[in-house]
């Protein structure tokens, strides 16, 4: 079965080439996130009670960035990967190493996807691949 991006083997799991290739291909939608992410943030706080002004709006500008957020997450869970953080970003791409079944593991500042962990461990388990 292939995915949206045409980069998912058979039963839904990435070989770590095409996952990099993905993540690749995903990384203007990842910059774009941290960016919105940080514009909803600082828009969320301006808009508390003594919070600053900034010029980047109010709350029509606050609802309008949740929106992109949502799009932006909806775009990056239709290729298959997991997105499982928001602040950091964590992306896992459903894999199998030697037999095991693994999530290859992006965190935002990683320059690229060099990472796994086993599904049954989490971040915990994180190591790099060989």
């Amino acid at each position: 079965m292939t995915g949206p991006g045409g980069n998912i083997s058979r039963m839904g799991l990435f070989t770590v080439a095409d996952a990099r290739a993905e993540l690749a291909r995903l990384r203007p939608v990842l910059d774009e996130l941290v960016r919105v992410r940080a514009d909803a943030a600082e828009l969320a706080a301006s808009l508390r009670p003594g919070g600053r002004d900034t010029d980047l709006g109010g709350l029509p500008e606050w609802k309008a960035a949740q929106a992109r957020l949502d799009d932006l997450m909806t775009t990056v869970q239709r290729t298959g990967a997991e997105l499982k953080g928001f602040a950091p970003l964590l992306v896992d791409f459903p894999a199998e190493l030697d037999g095991v079944d693994v999530l290859l593991c992006w965190l935002e500042g990683d320059r690229e996807l060099s990472w796994y962990h086993r599904t049954d461990l989490g971040f915990a388990g994180r190591r790099p691949l060989s």
